[in-house]
């Protein structure tokens, strides 16, 4: 019987794909039988070798998501190889800290612009082409604990990630009845590059771990099955969910 939850032959982009969740979702997905497009700034030669090395198809498109100039380019790339777009990860993100007080226009604007702005837009130049195809798809955004909660010291990343999880809502309650299933993750704390400066502070990092049920930070491969899961059939009635992955973070 077939699994619903095999992606072969579907194409998908991941973007942030380079290291830490992006490269985890999109290896899950490779190892699922999905193509996948990677969208970085910079190389993303690891990601290349590991999805190779499970037997997958990747392809690398070098991109800034601080404009949403190359957003048209990475959707008309993807249908020039593969001839379908089934999948999209919003998961490219950056951020900043300081002070309320202190924070600057350019720290907000960078991280609304590549948290937010480039998600959605890319989310619509997918969903445009998804319709074209005349087979629906599936848009996964990245959210955050912040999405629920405010945090400190984050203010713009705060935002943008509570502005997706909106968007996520939104854009289900316009296109689930036209067979895309638009839907979030919300990892917990990762070990990954945005989180190096809490986990290298001794304070800030236990008092982390004694609130997480799980006891330990998490992985990007803790989010692989959920990824796979929305990313697939099996997710066909799931619409406008954002689905904690946050070793019990938001349960304590």
């Amino acid at each position: 019987m077939p699994s619903h939850f095999d992606l072969t032959g579907k194409a998908a982009i991941v973007t942030g794909s380079r290291t830490g969740l992006g490269q985890g979702i999109a290896l899950a997905l490779a190892q699922a039988g999905a193509r996948i497009v990677g969208v970085d700034r910079g190389e993303a030669h690891e990601t290349a070798r590991l999805i190779g090395e499970a037997g997958g198809d990747f392809r690398h498109i070098q991109a800034d998501l601080r404009t949403t100039a190359p957003i048209a380019d990475i959707v008309g790339d993807t249908l020039d190889a593969y001839g379908a777009l089934d999948i999209l990860v919003n998961n490219a993100g950056i951020i900043r800290r300081a002070d309320a007080l202190d924070f600057t226009e350019a720290d907000w604007d960078d991280v609304l612009n590549v948290n937010l702005k480039a998600a959605f837009f890319l989310a619509q130049a997918s969903a445009r082409a998804m319709l074209a195809c005349g087979r629906g798809g599936k848009i996964i955004n990245i959210t955050s604990m912040l999405s629920f909660q405010g945090g400190i010291r984050v203010a713009s990343y705060t935002s943008a990630k509570s502005g997706v999880m909106g968007l996520t809502r939104l854009l289900a309650c316009e296109w689930a009845a036209r067979g895309i299933n638009v839907n979030a993750i919300a990892p917990g704390y990762m070990a990954t590059d945005n989180t190096a400066a809490l986990r290298a502070d001794p304070e800030r990092n236990a008092q982390i771990l004694v609130r997480i049920p799980a006891g330990r930070w998490g992985r990007p491969s803790d989010l692989a099955g959920v990824a796979v899961f929305l990313a697939s059939d099996a997710a066909a009635y799931v619409h406008g969910a954002t689905i904690p992955v946050d070793g019990g973070w938001l349960a304590r």
